[in-house]
């Protein structure tokens, strides 16, 4: 998965959002994450990979806005599960 400082920092600054980016991260994990490597709870390469070329286009190299975008999209998330 491709995390890049600007997101890290982007949601870092926002408190408020960290509940929200943990319950988007866990829904993002597959089931039964123990059971394959790398055992750790980490989406699957294949689909962030999908997820990320469609949200970017091209090879799915996140812009330099993905912070911001990030952001965005968890404050959408939590006014949606209100």
């Amino acid at each position: 998965m491709q995390i890049t400082l600007p997101m890290v920092s982007a949601i870092a600054r926002s408190p408020q959002l960290w509940p929200t980016a943990a319950r988007a991260y866990r829904s993002f994990v597959p089931a039964r994450w123990w059971s394959r490597r790398p055992f750790l709870p980490v989406p699957d390469r294949a689909w962030m990979h999908f997820r990320l070329e469609t949200a970017y286009g091209g090879d799915g190299t996140p812009s330099a806005t993905a912070g911001e975008e990030l952001v965005t999209y968890l404050e959408w998330l939590k006014r949606q599960r209100r």
